[in-house]
C-alpha cells in the first residue's frame, strides 16, 4: 500500500509537471490600428484584433480604403483566422476572406488541419486561366493560412535584436496560390505608438511564388525580382509572439506602407517555462 501511495504521488507529480508545461504559453489581446498608405499619401485604414489564450488564437481584420481612392476602387476586405500554438508552431484551423471592390466581391473559406488544407471555398470561383501554374495536392501541406502567418513563434526569449526573430521561410497558401515568404533579419529600428514604445525587428522580406499564379503576368514578374519588400516586427508582451507593426511594399504604382498607429496588449505572459523549440520553417 505504502509502495502504491509512492507511485500515486509519482505520478501525480509527473502529470503536474506535464499540465504546466503544456498550459497557456500567454494570454493577451492585441488590439492594433493601421494607417496605410501610397507613396505617401493616406489611402485607408486597417484594424487588427489577435486574442491568444490556452494555447489556441483567433484573428479579425478590416481594412478599408478611403478618400479618391476609396471613391474609385470601393475597395475593403475582412478576414478571420483561428488556430493553435503549440511547440513554438502556428497550426491554423479555420480562415476566411472576403475582398470588395465597386465592381466585384469574392470570398474564401478554408478548413486546415495538421498544417494541411482540408478543405476550400472559393465564391465566385476563379477563373480558369491556361497560364495559371497548377496547385497540386502537394501544395497544400505544410503550409499557413495568410492572417495565421502574422503569428511569428520565436525560441526561448528572443527580443528585435535577435535575427531569430526575422530568419524565416513562410509557407503560406490562400485558397488559390501557395507563396513563400521568405524574411531575413536587417536590424532595429525604435518606434512610438498608442500602446506601444520601444524596438521592433526590422525584416526583409522575398516573395517566392510556388503554384497558383500566373508567371507571364507583369506584376507578378514585378513581385519576384522585388527587393523592397518590408516588416517591422514588434513583440506582443513576453509571448514569445511577434506581430507586424509596419509592412512596406514596393508596388508598380508606388511605395504602399501599412504601419501601426495603435499597438496595444491587453493581459500579461504566463510565467517562464523551459525555452521553447526552435520553430519549424512552416512554424514561422
Amino acid at each position: 500500500m505504502i509502495a502504491d501511495r509512492g507511485t500515486w504521488r509519482v505520478r501525480a507529480a509527473v502529470a503536474a509537471a506535464a499540465l504546466a508545461c503544456t498550459g497557456p504559453a500567454m494570454a493577451a489581446t492585441v488590439d492594433a490600428q493601421y494607417s496605410i498608405s501610397l507613396i505617401g499619401l493616406s489611402i485607408g485604414t486597417a484594424n487588427l484584433q489577435a486574442k491568444v489564450e490556452a494555447n489556441r488564437y483567433d484573428l479579425a481584420m478590416q481594412a478599408k480604403l478611403n478618400g479618391l481612392v476609396g471613391a474609385v476602387t470601393g475597395g475593403k476586405g475582412s478576414a478571420t483566422a483561428t488556430g493553435t500554438l503549440a511547440g513554438g508552431r502556428v497550426s491554423p484551423s479555420t480562415f476566411a476572406v472576403t475582398s470588395q471592390a465597386s465592381d466585384d466581391s469574392r470570398t474564401v473559406r478554408m478548413a486546415v488541419a495538421g498544417n494541411a488544407v482540408q478543405a476550400v471555398e472559393i465564391v465566385p470561383p476563379l477563373e480558369e486561366r491556361p497560364d495559371r501554374v497548377p496547385v497540386k495536392d502537394s501544395h497544400k501541406r505544410g503550409i499557413l493560412d495568410p492572417m495565421g502567418a502574422l503569428l511569428m513563434p520565436v525560441p526561448g526569449r528572443a527580443g528585435p535584436k535577435d535575427p531569430a526573430v526575422c530568419n524565416r521561410t513562410i509557407p503560406v497558401f490562400d485558397g488559390a496560390s501557395r507563396f513563400n515568404l521568405v524574411l531575413s533579419y536587417s536590424g532595429t529600428r525604435t518606434v512610438k505608438a498608442a500602446g506601444y514604445s520601444g524596438d521592433v525587428a526590422v525584416c526583409k522580406a522575398r516573395y517566392v511564388p510556388i503554384a497558383g499564379h500566373r508567371p507571364t503576368r507583369p506584376a507578378v514578374k514585378f513581385m519576384m525580382e522585388n527587393r523592397d519588400l518590408e516588416a517591422w516586427l514588434a513583440p506582443v508582451g513576453n509571448s514569445r509572439i511577434f506581430m507586424p507593426y509596419r509592412i512596406s511594399i514596393r508596388t508598380m504604382i508606388g511605395t504602399t506602407v501599412m504601419e501601426a498607429t495603435r499597438f496595444s496588449v491587453d493581459g500579461a505572459a504566463a510565467p517562464e517555462l523551459d525555452p521553447a523549440p526552435e520553430p519549424a520553417s512552416f512554424g514561422n
